[in-house]
Formats: structure tokens, sequence, C-alpha cells
């Protein structure tokens, strides 16, 4: 025998309701964001690297930002974790994602550590220590070479190994994401 669901009465008003009740204009709390504000939020990076600010920094000077303020999360040379592994083990059999075997530019890391990390205070590091760290990174997975300078003239120029492994979407008609 099937079993016979009914709703309760009670519900039926309920269901017959429009979901657009009318909301206050405000909640009491908050402000408006001034121009600066939306300004600093709206940073865009390229993968050719335009929008990169001005800076620059090497491998020395992000591992010495990298001990301070990422290791913690990521480990001491960024492949013991407790969270996301950055760095790929030269004999890397379980194909684990890192920066250096899966992300397709350079300039991602810079974006992505600029916006988000530290995770304690994400946002609160200089560019220069943005692209220390980028360098560091960088060099740890054997993309660059540990004395290489970046900045926003080479970094959208450096090659990533995994590169040629996203295929750009050409589709057409339809939502086009470009």
């Amino acid at each position: 025998m099937k079993a016979l669901y009914l709703l309760p009465l009670l519900f039926v008003p309920f269901l017959q309701r429009s979901d657009t009740v009318a909301w206050p204009s405000s909640f009491g709390f908050g402000r408006q964001a001034t121009a600066a504000e939306l300004a600093a939020l709206g940073i865009s990076i390229r993968p050719d690297g335009k929008g990169l600010p001005a800076g620059s920094g090497n491998a020395m000077a992000g591992k010495i930002i990298y001990a301070a303020k990422c290791a913690v999360c990521h480990g001491k040379t960024g492949m013991e974790g407790p969270y996301m592994q950055l760095v790929s083990k030269a004999d890397d059999s379980l194909r684990i994602k890192t920066i250096g075997n899966y992300w397709p530019y350079a300039t991602t890391i810079f974006d992505y550590t600029r916006r988000a990390m530290p995770f304690n205070a994400p946002g609160s590091l200089s560019d220069n220590e943005v692209y220390g760290l980028t360098a560091f990174l960088l060099a740890a997975n054997r993309v660059i070479d540990s004395q290489t300078v970046i900045n926003s003239g080479n970094l959208g120029g450096i090659k990533m190994p995994a590169r040629g492994r996203f295929v750009p979407d050409d589709r057409k008609g339809g939502p086009e994401v470009r």
C-alpha cells in the first residue's frame, strides 16, 4: 500500500502567498561605499598581464613573506599542507593539482594571492609582497629561476607548464564565455 501524504491545511495559505513581501528600503546598518573603496575592489588582471600594478619581487623576498604569512596553512615548502598543496613534487605520481602542474597563467597566482590571501587577512599584502610571493611560488615549482625578478612587464609572459592543457572556449551561438 502506498503512503499518502497530505499537506496540513496550515500551510496552504502560505503556498498561495507571493514571495514579494515588501522589504524596508534600509535595514539600518552599513553605509554607501565610497568611490575609492569601489576602485580598490575593481581590480582585474588579464592572463597577458594587463591590469597588473606597479611593483616587483623575487623569490628570495617571497620566501621570507611565505614563511611568515603562508607556511602555517600551506606548509614550510608548500608541499605539506594542511591546506592546498602549492608546489609540485619532482616525482608527483599522485598528480595533485598545484601551481606548477595545473595553473595555466602566472598572473592568476598574483591575482588570487592579492585578493584572497592570507586567509586571516585577505587583501592585506602589498603589491611588492604579492610579486615576491608569486616569484617564490613560481621558482619553487621550477617555472622560473630563483634569481628572476618579476614585475608587471614580465609576469604575463611567463609560460606555465599546464597552459597547453586548457582549451579556449570558441563556441558560437548561444551564451559565449569570453
